[in-house]
């Protein structure tokens, strides 16, 4: 099993300074470079302080400067907020300027809220159009000369300046729902997935959504299948404690997003009382303790090899969850020393 690792600059209030919040990010990067991580992973987001990413490449680039190995990914590139031409040159400079190490990840995005922002009168359940028409326009675009008269973009004959250094750009898709995947095997992408803190069940239904995509194809295509949970190691009650306290502050703002259901002020979501929302099960203490990749590292160790015979070849390491800096440091630190060494 290879490892990534996940983290966006985040602020759940306004108590960090945010030149604290990137020297953090940045040495969390170092740490899991250090460790062995494969794959590090920057998102796209806006006007939002809990994922503040309003541009991935920015990140990478920033990250490629501090780093000599590990692998930098779009995770993920939100493709209705793009222009074809756009992302295929800012892509192909990251690849060119890290040395190769570009892993190219687009998706549908997230929250309606941002939508109405950025593509308004776009449903968030809608854009998937926008990311099947993106992709093959961008792969054709770091081929050479491209003309594309499509249902959202139509451009005269272009091309990608720069191309990338990477003759096959690895290609990832987030994939939850079956046409998803169905398009990125058919089209030959690697998958990642979150289960975001539904129980062990969900992985087993994404990996038979993957199993029965791979058979629709019948085009020898065998993706990698990452899936993200959100991670702490720990091994006294305190840290436990904080760690639930964490999470559990953070999915209150993140419902406000998901449901498009509160208020943001300044980029900081209102919390929503978890007790008050339907699906409250999902934020039970001891459920989430059970379904995230939270514990000891014997009980991580033993929840990761559950994921391995499952088929999930690659596990994504989620730190931002709202966390003490120097607590994100510890568990981070714990999962390269005393939990990694068991799949290597």
């Amino acid at each position: 099993m290879k490892f990534q690792l996940a983290i966006n600059l985040e602020r759940i209030d306004d108590s960090l300074d945010m030149n604290d919040v990137a020297r953090h990010t940045l040495e969390m990067v170092q740490m899991a470079e250090e460790g062995g991580f494969d794959i590090v992973w920057a998102a796209e987001h806006h006007a939002i302080e809990m994922t503040i990413a309003p541009n991935p490449f920015q990140i990478l680039t920033w990250w490629a400067g501090e780093t000599s190995n590990i692998r930098l990914g779009t995770a993920v590139a939100t493709a209705a907020y793009w222009h074809p031409i756009n992302l295929a040159g800012e892509a192909a400079f990251l690849d060119l300027i890290s040395g190769g190490r570009l892993e190219f990840g687009i998706g549908s995005g997230a929250y309606q809220r941002e939508f109405d922002r950025m593509k308004p009168g776009l449903k968030q359940s809608d854009a998937w159009r926008y990311m099947q028409e993106m992709l093959p326009a961008v792969r054709e675009l770091w081929k050479g000369d491209y003309a594309h008269d499509g249902e959202y973009w139509q451009f005269p004959t272009s091309t990608s300046v720069p191309k990338p250094v990477q003759a096959d750009m690895p290609v990832w898709v987030a994939a939850r729902s079956p046409i998803t995947y169905d398009y990125a095997v058919r089209n030959r992408c690697h998958i990642n997935c979150w289960p975001l803190t539904r129980p062990f069940a969900e992985a087993e239904l994404y990996k038979r959504q993957l199993d029965e995509a791979i058979a629709k194809a019948d085009n020898g295509w065998l993706p990698r299948f990452a899936l993200m949970r959100h991670a702490c190691i720990y091994d006294n009650a305190a840290d436990r404690q904080q760690a639930l306290d964490a999470i559990r502050r953070l999915l209150s703002q993140f419902e406000n997003l998901f449901r498009n259901a509160g208020d943001v002020v300044n980029g900081f979501p209102a919390a929503l009382p978890l007790d008050q929302i339907a699906g409250r099960e999902q934020y039970d203490p001891e459920m989430l303790e059970e379904n995230l990749l939270f514990g000891s590292p014997e009980t991580a160790i033993a929840k990761l090899k559950r994921y391995q015979d499952l088929g999930v070849s690659e596990f994504i390491y989620y730190a931002s969850m709202g966390l003490d800096h120097d607590a994100q440091k510890r568990s981070l630190r714990m999962f390269c020393n005393e939990v990694m060494p068991e799949f290597r």
